[in-house]
């Protein structure tokens, strides 16, 4: 069995979305009226959105929405539509060359 060579074809970082924090009504009492532990992650160029709130920790929920805004099918389509422009281009600059 042989391995394939992967390339990477692009990208996705953290520059690409757009992370908000909210006050979410979690367990806590008087410290949820301080902490903002919910948040929403924007994915800026497919408008995929993810959220979480369950957590008191930002960091877990920052994780969580992170998550279902990639496993979305908004970004999942974004995402197939963005690799098959590239993989054309590709293919056209080949048939130029040849």
């Amino acid at each position: 069995m042989t391995k394939q060579n992967r390339e990477l074809l692009f990208s996705v970082t953290k520059k690409d979305f757009r992370f908000d924090t909210f006050r979410a009504g979690v367990k806590g009492g008087q410290k949820q009226n301080k902490t903002s532990s919910g948040v929403r992650c924007t994915h800026i160029e497919s408008g995929a959105v993810g959220e979480s709130r369950e957590e008191r920790s930002q960091h877990l929920n920052k994780r969580k929405a992170f998550m279902r805004c990639v496993e979305s099918e908004k970004f999942k389509s974004w995402h197939r539509k963005k690799v098959f422009e590239i993989l054309k281009g590709e293919q056209e600059i080949k048939r130029k060359v040849e």
